[in-house]
C-alpha cells in the first residue's frame, strides 16, 4: 500500500496556491516534447498547446475524471503530417488526422464490445515494435537536415556553426537525461532546448525580430486594454468549414498515409495505461476501461485536428510526474492544461518558441527519433519476441526495409500507400497468414491486464 500512497489522491482538490504551482510543474514536463511535433511539420506551436489543453480537458470528461492523464503532441505522426502537407497543405493533414480520431472511435466500440483479445491478434509485438522503428528511423534524416544545414535554402549549404550548435543542445539534453534527478530528470528536452538556444545567442543565428516587435507593442501600449491586446493574440487556428472545406480536401491517399499509424499509437496508449495503473494504483484498463481511454484519446486528437494542431496522444512524461511526485489529482492536471490553452494565445511565449533555430530543434531530434526507434526493440525485448524463430524474423525484416527504404503501392495516378503505413498494413498482413501466430505474442503481456493489489482494488471500487 505505501508504494501507491498519494501526496494527492485523484480527486483530491489541492489549495489554491499549491495547484497553480503543481500544474505548472506538469505542464513544463510536457512542453519541449508538446512543441516539438508542430515545430517539425510547420504547424503552429501556440495552437498544439491550445488544442493539447483542450485535448486533455477532453479526455479527463471522457474518462470520468479517473485517469490522470495529460495529452500532447504525438510523435508517431511527425511523417504522415509532413508527407500530406507536401500536397495537401496544413488543411490535409488536419483532415487526416480527424480520420485518425475516428479509427480511435470505432477501436474504442470494438474493445466496448468484444474486449481487447482481437486488438492483441492484430497488432501483436512482432508487428507493432518495428513499426515503431522504422517511424524512428524514417525521421533520422529530418533531424539530421536540421542539425546540419542552413535553414530556408533551395539546396543544402553545410554549416558548422548550426552544427556545432546542435551537438551541444544534443550534448546538455543527453547529459540533463542522464544527471538530473527528481523532477528535473523529467526536463531533459526543455533543458537542452534553453541550453542550446542560450549558446545560438552568442552564435548569432537567432532571429529576434518578432520577439523585439512584441516587446515594442507591448511597452508601447497607452492603456490597460492597448498592453493586453498586445499580449494576448489569437493563435493562428486552422478550422474547417472557415479556413478550408474538408469535402475539398478529402482523398484516399490522405487516409492511406495518416490512419495506420493510429495502430500504433493506440498499442502505444495500452502500454501508457498498464503502466499508469500501476503507478497510481488503479486499473485504468477495468475502470474506466480501456474503451474510454481510447475514446479520449480521439476525441483529443479530433479537437486539435478542429483547430489546426498536430494529433494527441497520453505522454509518458505524464507517468514519470505521477510516480515521482505522487501528485495523482485530475484537478492538477486539469489546471496544466487550462495553462496550456492561456500560454497558447500570449503572443510573447508564441514568439520565443517560433525564434527557436532548427539547429537547436535538430539537436533535440536527433535524441528523440532515435529514442522512438529504441522504443520499438525494447518492445521487442520486453515482449521476449524469439527471433530465432524464421517467422519473426521474416516478419520484421520486410516491415524495416519497406518501411526504411521507403516503398510505395501506387493504386491509382492520385492513390499511393507510402513507406510506414504500407509497412504497417504487410505487417498486419503477414502476422495473419503467416502459420505459427503464437509466436508473434512473445510472453503475452502486451494486453495482460495490471494486477492491483487487494486494497487497492477495494480502495478503486470506494
Amino acid at each position: 500500500m505505501e508504494k501507491h500512497q498519494p501526496a494527492l489522491d485523484i480527486h483530491e482538490v489541492p489549495a489554491a496556491g499549491k495547484w497553480l504551482t503543481l500544474s505548472l510543474q506538469h505542464l513544463f514536463a510536457m512542453f519541449g516534447a508538446t512543441i516539438l511535433v508542430p515545430f517539425l511539420t510547420g504547424l503552429s506551436p501556440a495552437v498544439a498547446l491550445v488544442s493539447s489543453g483542450f485535448g486533455t480537458l477532453a479526455y479527463l470528461l471522457i474518462t470520468r475524471g479517473k485517469v490522470p492523464a495529460y495529452l500532447g503532441s504525438s510523435f508517431a505522426f511527425i511523417y504522415p503530417i509532413i508527407e500530406v502537407s507536401k500536397t495537401s497543405g496544413a488543411a490535409g493533414a488536419m483532415v487526416g488526422s480527424f480520420l485518425t480520431g475516428l479509427v480511435y472511435g470505432a477501436v474504442a466500440l470494438l474493445i466496448s464490445v468484444f474486449g481487447t483479445k482481437w486488438l492483441m491478434n492484430l497488432l501483436p509485438p512482432i508487428v507493432v515494435g518495428p513499426v515503431i522503428i522504422v517511424i524512428g528511423l524514417g525521421l533520422a534524416s529530418t533531424a539530421v537536415d536540421m542539425a546540419m544545414y542552413l535553414p530556408g535554402q533551395e539546396e543544402n549549404v553545410y554549416s558548422s556553426v548550426h552544427l556545432t550548435t546542435a551537438l551541444v543542445t544534443l550534448g546538455l539534453t543527453v547529459m540533463a537525461s542522464i544527471f538530473f534527478r527528481g523532477f528535473f530528470s523529467l526536463l531533459p528536452i526543455l533543458f537542452g532546448i534553453v541550453g542550446g538556444y542560450t549558446f545560438a545567442l552568442f552564435q548569432g543565428i537567432v532571429d529576434t525580430s518578432t520577439i523585439q516587435a512584441e516587446w515594442q507593442a507591448l511597452t508601447s501600449a497607452d492603456s490597460v486594454t492597448g498592453f493586453l491586446g498586445a499580449f494576448f493574440q489569437v493563435p493562428d487556428f486552422i478550422v474547417p468549414f472557415v479556413d478550408f472545406s474538408p469535402w475539398e480536401v478529402l482523398s484516399w491517399e490522405i487516409a492511406f498515409l495518416m490512419v495506420p499509424f493510429a495502430l500504433v499509437t493506440i498499442t502505444e496508449h495500452t502500454g501508457d495505461q498498464m503502466v499508469l495503473s500501476k503507478v497510481v494504483g488503479r486499473n485504468f484498463l477495468k475502470n474506466p476501461g480501456l474503451d474510454k481511454s481510447i475514446l479520449g484519446d480521439g476525441a483529443a486528437t479530433m479537437i486539435a485536428s478542429c483547430l489546426g494542431g498536430p494529433p494527441n496522444t497520453t505522454y509518458g512524461e505524464n507517468i514519470g510526474v505521477l510516480a515521482i511526485t505522487k501528485v495523482y489529482s485530475v484537478f492538477v492536471i486539469g489546471g496544466a492544461a487550462v495553462v496550456a490553452v492561456i500560454f497558447g494565445f500570449i503572443g510573447m511565449i508564441t514568439a520565443v518558441i517560433g525564434s527557436v533555430p532548427t539547429a537547436v530543434m535538430g539537436g533535440v531530434s536527433i535524441l528523440l527519433f532515435g529514442i522512438i526507434a529504441s522504443s520499438g526493440l525494447r518492445m521487442l525485448i520486453d515482449n521476449q519476441i524469439d527471433f530465432g524463430e524464421k517467422r519473426n524474423l521474416i516478419i520484421a525484416s520486410i516491415i524495416l526495409v519497406l518501411g526504411v527504404g521507403g516503398a510505395f503501392v501506387q493504386v491509382t495516378e492520385e492513390i499511393q500507400i507510402a513507406g510506414m503505413a504500407l509497412s504497417a498494413v504487410i505487417g498486419v498482413f503477414l502476422h495473419q497468414v503467416l502459420p505459427g501466430k503464437e509466436k508473434g505474442y512473445g510472453n503475452g503481456k502486451m494486453f495482460e491486464e495490471p494486477e492491483i493489489g487487494e486494497k487497492q482494488q477495494q480502495h478503486e471500487v470506494a
